[in-house]
């Protein structure tokens, strides 16, 4: 069953103002994206239809490398803040920050970045995980919060080749969706 998947590629590499900018997207497979120039980054929009969320990433990814630009990085991204756990929970900060804090439950998942400072964050994947054993999220949530973070890591290391990305992340996204019987077995042990 095909489902339609969103999610947001950074890309940079191309040269916007050239006259076949859009055209490359387009003919590389990226026909389903919404293409916007941010902050000097490429932004791709996709609406992605795949029978999995990783099926859709994965050929995404892919389509903007045919392309000849670079993918920087994918939305939403893996690292997050108090505001970001509590939009994608749809819990108040309020709440978070008593997550957090041990106020309300124990063994809330330590920030991984600005650890010392007043803005911490935390890997979504790890807080998706320890949402789905307090039954906020599912299991789908989780997988999604893994393969983010796998794409992410991929398109962020430099000793792998353009044509060496693809395969790395199917590799990992496969291993992913084979975990997601144990993601939902971990919970209930």
């Amino acid at each position: 069953m095909m489902t339609t998947h969103e999610f947001t590629i950074v890309a940079s590499g191309l040269d916007a103002g050239a006259d076949d900018f859009e055209d490359r997207f387009f003919a590389a497979g990226c026909d389903d994206a919404t293409i916007s120039l941010q902050k000097g980054a490429i932004i791709l929009e996709f609406a992605r239809e795949a029978p999995s969320f990783a099926a859709a990433l994965v050929s995404a990814f892919a389509d903007v490398l045919r392309s000849g630009a670079e993918v920087e990085r994918i939305e939403p991204d893996y690292l997050v803040s108090l505001s970001d756990i509590a939009e994608r929970t749809g819990m108040s900060r309020a709440a978070i920050s008593l997550y957090t804090k041990g106020a309300r439950s124990r063994d809330f998942p330590a920030p991984v970045a600005r650890v010392t400072s007043d803005s911490p964050l935390w890997d979504w994947s790890d807080v998706s995980h320890w949402m789905l054993g307090h039954k906020k999220l599912s299991s789908d949530d989780v997988l999604r919060a893994r393969v983010v973070k796998e794409a992410n890591l991929v398109a962020q290391a430099p000793e792998l080749k353009r044509d060496q990305r693809i395969r790395h992340l199917q590799r990992r996204t496969k291993a992913l969706g084979r975990a997601k019987g144990s993601i939902k077995m971990e919970v209930k042990a």
